[in-house]
């Protein structure tokens, strides 16, 4: 039998669970084994911290412990290595965090104020190009007083810091493991988290086992967990409908997750879990391109992509058109894109060209990744070139890499237009915009616009209330959709596809939109 959960209907079998008394959760006590096996298809480009901005967190936030994290169903920060974090001040510029009492790291050393100043320090100080060193540009220094209490001194007024220390980039490390000045790549981890990095084999699988020394707020509901690393989703489902993997994350294509849905008789009593997603997809412009660098030529590829033929053919319902580099469910959100290009239209498209003396067909190259983004990247890029050749005023020449491959690229500005994945740091607008403009931007392309990083920013960043900031946002698309150096496409849904004896999918998914592992249980019964 098929089953299909939804985030809204978990309270209610939550509660029906317990009234019942029917034993689905097991408390690690039961001769269930709890070792849970987990397959993606987005492995980790690196495993330390200081370098991570993108996908490797999904292992950081289980092996390494923050100041401040996300607990289930929570949308702000909450203390997991700290006792208490606060502001000590009215203005937003001094946070102050008081450690947890017999904090360790895996290999045994004392936690202290110290070592969480020395990982924030060493990710400003090796600053890697594309790394998590931009999300801390409001960071002054930081100060620790005595072996509990670490103070953050900001520059300017930052209400979103919390959030950024709630990343799994601003983990805490060894000193005595992690060098001050360059990246740990021996493989090895070194944390405080829920689990410890048994062992790891890149591309292949990480091996995790509880901490028993960990401290903070994970529940962990099972024993192990093996994360299994695919090149395709194919295979990963294969796994999945053969119990080799007890659940999958990341990389569904659309045709699977309907394929799930819809066969029955073939899935072998699989559940998927849906929930509302904040990750985006967009286009990047590279300016020192000589086609791509025109403000008229990214116009005309603003005109001519049709975001729902595009969403309709390749995603099926999995995903939606995004017109706005902020998503739906986040504050902010616009449709700024359509407001100022409205439908698709190729002879728009070629006039803005052709005020531009530009009347022969464009060439352009687009990249893409092959193994960070799902297997429907590929259809994806294929459509968008479908597309911009059926206008008859493009050229498109599709080229592909393997993320560690493709990041290098992007990082050094050799890609003329290439695609990127947006899975949030933090449920707030400043994330979607923040990241992508300055010179450390995310996508490797410095992209200057002094009112948005000098003004806009900084006076949302004085505003507690996070659901106030509108006004500035919407000013700040208003920029980003005359610039065109970012080209949002489509916003998505998230699944989790499991056994149906497999629990806590509904739950495992933070606001980042990481899976926080220890949230998955085998049930004693179902």
């Amino acid at each position: 039998m098929f089953y299909r959960a939804s985030v809204r209907a978990v309270a209610a079998l939550s509660s029906l669970s317990v009234l019942a008394g029917c034993g689905l959760l097991s408390d690690g006590s039961s001769e269930v084994d709890q070792h849970i096996s987990v397959g993606t298809t987005s492995s980790p480009s690196t495993l330390d911290p200081a370098a991570a901005w993108d996908g490797s967190w999904e292992l950081m936030r289980n092996v390494f412990q923050t100041l401040v994290s996300f607990p289930t169903g929570s949308t702000s920060p909450e203390p997991d290595a700290a006792e208490e974090c606060r502001f000590a001040d009215a203005s937003s510029r001094e946070y102050r965090c008081t450690l947890r009492a017999g904090l360790q790291f895996s290999n045994g050393e004392k936690i202290d104020a110290e070592d969480v100043k020395y990982s924030i320090d060493r990710i400003k100080k090796i600053k890697v190009k594309g790394g998590p060193a931009g999300l801390l540009g409001s960071l002054d220094r930081v100060e620790t007083k005595g072996e509990d209490t670490v103070v953050f001194h900001l520059a300017k007024s930052d209400a979103t810091f919390p959030f950024i220390l709630a990343t799994p980039a601003m983990s805490i490390v060894s000193p005595d493991e992690y060098p001050a000045d360059s990246i740990r790549d021996d493989g090895e981890v070194t944390g405080s988290g829920p689990y410890v990095l048994d062992s790891y084999e890149p591309g292949k699988q990480a091996e995790l086992t509880r901490n028993a020394d960990y401290k903070g707020f994970a529940d962990r509901r099972n024993e192990a967990v093996t994360i299994r690393y695919f090149d395709g989703s194919a295979p990963m489902v294969a796994a999945l409908k053969s119990k080799e993997i007890d659940a999958t994350y990341r990389g569904l294509t659309a045709e699977e997750v309907i394929g799930l849905e819809d066969d029955k008789s073939d899935n072998n009593g699989l559940q998927i879990i849906e929930s509302v997603g904040a990750d985006i997809r967009f286009l990047v412009f590279n300016p020192q391109d000589p086609a791509a660098g025109k403000l008229a030529v990214r116009q005309a590829v603003a005109q001519v992509v049709n975001r729902d033929a595009l969403v309709a053919k390749v995603y099926r319902g999995t995903a939606e058109p995004l017109y706005s580099m902020i998503p739906k469910g986040i504050a902010g959100h616009a449709t700024s894109f359509f407001d100022v290009y409205g439908d698709a239209d190729a002879a728009e498209a070629r006039e803005i060209l052709a005020e531009e003396g530009i009347t022969e067909p464009v060439e352009m190259t687009f990249w893409y990744t092959t193994d960070r983004y799902g297997s429907s990247t590929a259809p994806e890029f294929a459509e968008l070139k479908r597309q911009l050749e059926a206008s008859g005023l493009f050229r498109i020449t599709l080229k592909s890499a393997p993320w560690k491959s493709f990041q290098e690229g992007f990082t050094k500005g050799e890609y003329p237009v290439f695609g990127r994945g947006w899975f949030p740091d933090f449920p707030d607008p400043d994330n979607f915009v923040a990241p992508f403009v300055g010179q450390d931007s995310v996508t490797g392309t410095p992209y200057v616009s002094e009112e948005i990083t000098e003004d806009l920013l900084p006076s949302s960043r004085e505003e507690s209330d996070r659901g106030a900031v509108s006004k500035q946002f919407k000013r700040a698309q208003e920029i980003l959709v005359k610039d065109v150096r970012l080209l949002p496409l489509w916003q998505g849904k998230l699944y989790v596809a499991a056994g149906e004896d497999i629990g806590g999918g509904e739950r495992a998914l933070d606001p980042q939109t990481v899976m926080q592992m220890w949230e998955l249980y085998r049930k004693t019964s179902w």
